[in-house]
C-alpha cells in the first residue's frame, strides 16, 4: 500500500490527511486557524506561516503514527488562493502574510486605475476584481513598505512558502499563480503589461510548476518535523479549488459548485470569453489544474454567513436544531429577507429585512440559506450565458454540501438535481491525485482518479419547488 500525505491549509482549521493508492482516507488530524491581528492595525488580518507550519508538522506526526510512514510516496499542500508573503535570499520572511480577509486592499482596489484601468486588468488576467486579489497586496506593500520589495529574492504564494520550508526550493505553482489577477490568461505567464504598469518586476516570481511536478524533496530537517523516516517529493498542487474540482469527478461543460465558506461556481473548459458585464457581474477565470484547460467561474461568500448566523444567532446550538427550526418555515420566511453582501469591499453593505414581532432566529437562518441560493441561481445562469451550454444537473461538494436542508432548497429553487460527490474530501483527493501520479504510483492524475472510483447522490426538486416557482415568478 502506497500513501500521500497532504497538507491542507484552509481558513478555519490546517489539516494533514493520509490517502492510500485507493483512494481512501486511512488517517487525519486537524487543528483550528484563525489570522492574527496586523501590527499597523488591529482590523487587519494575516496568516503566522511559522505557526501554521507548526500546526501542520504537529499533526502530521499524529496521522503518520497511525499508518508506515516507510510507505509514503509523496507530500503535496492546498490551500486557499492569492495569499503569500516576500522573502529574502535566505527565505526569511520580510512581511507578514495578508490574508484575504484583510480589509486593507479594498481601498486599494477603488484606486487602481491610477495605475491601469480595471476594464484592461479584467481582460488581460482574465481574473474578476476582488479586493483580496494578490495584486493588491503588491500595490499596498509598494505604497506603504516599499524597502521590502526592494530587498525581496521573491514573493511566495502560501501552499511554495510551506513547501519552501520543506525542501529550501522556491517556486510557483500554476494554479495559484491565477489567482493574483497579475499573469496574462492568452499566454499562461506573468504579464508584462500589468507588472509594469504597478511597478512589480517579474522576477520576483519564481519558476512556475504545473499541477504534479516536483517542487523539490523533503530536507532531512523537514523529515523530522512531519514525522517522515525518508525524503520523498513535495508535489505541486496549490489552489483548493481547482483539485476540488478535478477530485469531484467533473467533466467538461458541467456547473460545478465548491460550498464552503466561499461558494466557487466554475467549468472546466479550454475557452472562456468574458466580457466587461460579466466581470462587473463577478466572474472570474482561473487556470484549471490541467494544461489546456480554464476554470470560469463566479464566487460570492456562503457559509462564512451562515456561521455568521449560527454565532449570532443561535450560540452554540447544534446544525440539527437550525436546521429543524429552517424546516418548519414556509417558503418566503413570511417576508423575512437577508442581503448577503457581508464583505468590507461591498459598495452596499448586508442586511436582514421583514423583522417583525413573532420573526425567529429559524427565520433568519431560512432566509440566508435563501439569499445565497437565489445568489447561485442568478450566477449559475450567467456561466450558463459564459459557456453557451444548459444546466441538466448540478455538481456539489463541499462542507456546504452537507447542509440537506440548504441542498434540498438548491434542487427546489434551480429546478435541477444536484448531485454531490460521495468523496467527502475532493480538494484532498484531487490534490492526491496528481500526488500520486507525480510520485510514479499511477501513469496520470486521471488514471489515478479511475482507480479511486467516484459515485454521488442525487437530489431532485421536492415539493416546495412548485411555492420557490411562484414566489420568483
Amino acid at each position: 500500500m502506497s500513501y500521500v500525505l497532504c497538507l491542507d491549509c484552509g481558513a478555519t482549521n490546517v489539516r494533514a490527511m493520509i490517502v492510500n493508492d485507493r483512494g481512501a482516507i486511512v488517517a487525519k488530524a486537524s487543528r483550528p486557524n484563525a489570522t492574527d491581528a496586523g501590527a499597523e492595525n488591529p482590523e487587519y488580518h494575516v496568516w503566522n506561516a511559522d505557526r501554521i507550519l507548526s500546526q501542520l508538522a504537529e499533526c502530521s506526526r499524529k496521522a503518520l503514527a497511525e499508518v508506515d510512514a516507510a510507505e509514503v510516496k509523496a507530500v503535496t499542500i492546498t490551500t486557499f488562493g492569492v495569499d503569500g508573503a516576500l522573502v529574502d535570499a535566505d527565505g526569511k520572511q520580510l512581511y507578514p502574510v495578508i490574508s484575504w480577509k484583510c480589509p486593507r486592499t479594498a481601498e486599494v482596489m477603488k484606486r487602481v486605475e491610477q495605475y491601469i484601468p480595471q476594464d484592461r486588468l479584467n481582460t488581460v488576467s482574465g481574473v474578476g476584481a476582488f479586493a483580496f486579489n494578490t495584486i493588491y497586496k503588491m500595490i499596498w506593500l509598494k505604497e506603504n513598505r516599499p524597502e521590502l520589495l526592494d530587498g525581496a529574492k521573491a514573493w511566495l504564494f502560501m501552499p511554495n512558502l510551506l513547501a519552501f520550508r520543506l525542501t529550501g526550493e522556491m517556486h510557483t505553482d500554476r494554479t495559484m499563480a491565477g489567482t493574483s489577477q497579475m499573469t496574462d490568461l492568452k499566454t499562461g505567464d506573468w504579464s508584462e503589461e500589468i507588472l509594469g504598469a504597478i511597478g512589480i518586476r517579474k522576477d520576483l516570481f519564481p519558476p512556475m510548476k504545473a499541477a504534479g511536478e516536483s517542487l523539490g524533496c523533503l530536507t532531512s530537517e523537514a523529515c523530522e518535523m512531519l514525522g517522515l523516516q525518508q525524503s520523498v517529493p513535495v508535489i505541486s498542487t496549490g489552489h483548493d479549488t481547482q483539485f476540488a474540482l478535478f477530485g469531484s469527478g467533473v467533466g467538461e461543460n458541467q456547473p460545478f459548485l465548491s460550498s464552503g465558506t466561499w461558494e466557487i461556481l466554475m467549468l472546466r473548459t479550454p475557452k472562456a470569453a468574458l466580457e466587461p458585464a460579466d466581470y462587473a457581474a463577478g466572474a472570474t477565470v482561473e487556470y484549471d489544474s490541467k494544461a489546456g484547460l480554464l476554470n470560469p467561474g463566479l464566487q460570492w461568500i456562503a457559509s462564512g454567513i451562515i456561521e455568521w448566523v449560527k454565532a449570532t444567532c443561535f450560540h452554540g446550538e447544534s446544525f440539527d436544531t437550525m436546521d429543524a427550526e429552517a424546516e418548519a418555515i414556509a417558503p418566503g420566511c413570511d417576508g423575512v429577507k437577508l442581503i448577503p453582501d457581508f464583505l468590507p469591499s461591498d459598495t452596499v453593505p448586508g442586511s436582514i429585512q421583514g423583522l417583525i414581532l413573532g420573526r425567529t432566529r429559524g427565520h433568519i437562518y431560512r432566509a440566508a440559506m435563501e439569499a445565497l441560493t437565489l445568489r447561485l441561481k442568478q450566477r449559475l445562469e450567467k456561466l450558463e450565458k459564459v459557456g453557451g451550454f444548459k444546466s441538466q444537473d448540478l455538481l456539489l461538494v463541499g462542507g456546504g454540501a452537507r447542509n440537506k436542508v440548504w441542498t434540498q432548497m438548491r434542487a427546489d429553487i434551480l429546478g435541477i438535481p444536484i448531485r454531490i460527490s460521495n468523496v467527502s474530501e475532493s480538494t484532498v483527493l484531487g490534490a492526491a491525485m496528481f500526488a500520486f501520479a507525480g510520485a510514479g504510483v499511477y501513469a496520470s492524475p486521471e488514471a489515478c482518479r479511475d482507480a479511486f472510483g467516484i459515485t454521488y447522490t442525487t437530489i431532485t426538486p421536492g415539493p416546495q419547488q412548485a411555492a420557490y416557482q411562484k414566489i420568483l415568478g
